[in-house]
């Protein structure tokens, strides 16, 4: 169930996607939030897919890995979908379905806000997924690093959100591990009605939160035992090193973010 979860995963590759500066990513991929939340326009969201599509080629991250990852995703977006669809009513009625009326705006409204959460959650998923924890780390003390002068933990909190990222799928794994273990002995998570089967999976939880506070008392100990010291001069095994490709990268998104802006201003 939990196997092809994508969020957090790292996959080794020496794509062009892969080689890029982890700064460079996190600042692109910041600038394509930004976009997403700036386009109103189907020309707009377009260019956006377009763009999305592109690095997705690039990277050569296996589709059908992918695409399966993208399945408890895709409930979410099929329902927000649906809910902008029945629940918007701005523009004129197009058909009705018993006691609701489809309207234009709610299928205008309805495709843009999924297309908008889709594009998200595949440009942060290639983040991830290009992305080794370490570098992520690095990547963002670095570009974190001016805050040091106002008293902000930047490494800490660096460190925080790597291990954040890391430890979704080794929890993901765990609750497969206790849900198969609860089927042997006679639970059942997929018949039944909503409420039985989320009262199925209540019994879940309690090892689930044990096994995840123990996997991170093991890790403190662990840092602990290595004399482990967040921020204190540390030096790297691997350099970040801003090449040409990454400003280039870069410049890309940012050309595009004025592009979104244009066709808003003359919308």
């Amino acid at each position: 169930m939990f196997k092809n979860i994508i969020i957090g995963q790292y996959i080794p590759g020496t794509s062009m996607i892969h080689g890029m500066d982890p700064r460079a990513k996190l600042i692109v991929v910041f600038v394509f939030i930004i976009n997403l939340f700036i386009a109103n326009q189907f020309v707009s969201f377009s260019l956006l897919t377009l763009y999305v599509l592109g690095a997705f080629f690039l990277s050569k991250v296996p589709i059908r890995f992918f695409l399966k990852g993208l399945r408890l995703i895709a409930i979410i977006i099929v329902v927000t979908f649906l809910l902008h669809l029945f629940m918007t009513r701005e523009g004129e009625p197009l058909f009705s379905v018993g006691f609701l009326t489809v309207y234009e705006g709610g299928v205008k409204q309805g495709a843009m806000i999924s297309l908008r959460l889709f594009l998200l959650v595949v440009m942060t998923s290639m983040l991830t997924l290009t992305t080794t924890p370490i570098a992520l780390t690095d990547g963002l003390e670095s570009l974190f690093n001016p805050l040091k002068k106002f008293g902000v933990p930047v490494y800490e909190f660096a460190l925080m959100m790597s291990i954040s990222l890391r430890f979704i799928p080794t929890l993901l794994m765990e609750t497969e591990k206790i849900m198969k273990a609860q089927m042997a002995r006679g639970a059942n998570f997929l018949h039944g009605s909503l409420v039985k089967r989320v009262k199925a999976f209540v019994p879940v939880l309690v090892p689930l939160f044990i096994q995840a506070f123990k996997r991170a008392d093991e890790l403190a100990t662990a840092m602990e035992s290595r004399g482990y010291q967040g921020g204190a001069e540390r030096t790297r095994f691997r350099q970040q090193n801003w090449r040409g490709l990454d400003t280039f990268v870069l410049l890309t998104v940012v050309a595009l973010m004025f592009i979104v802006l244009a066709l808003r201003w003359l919308s």
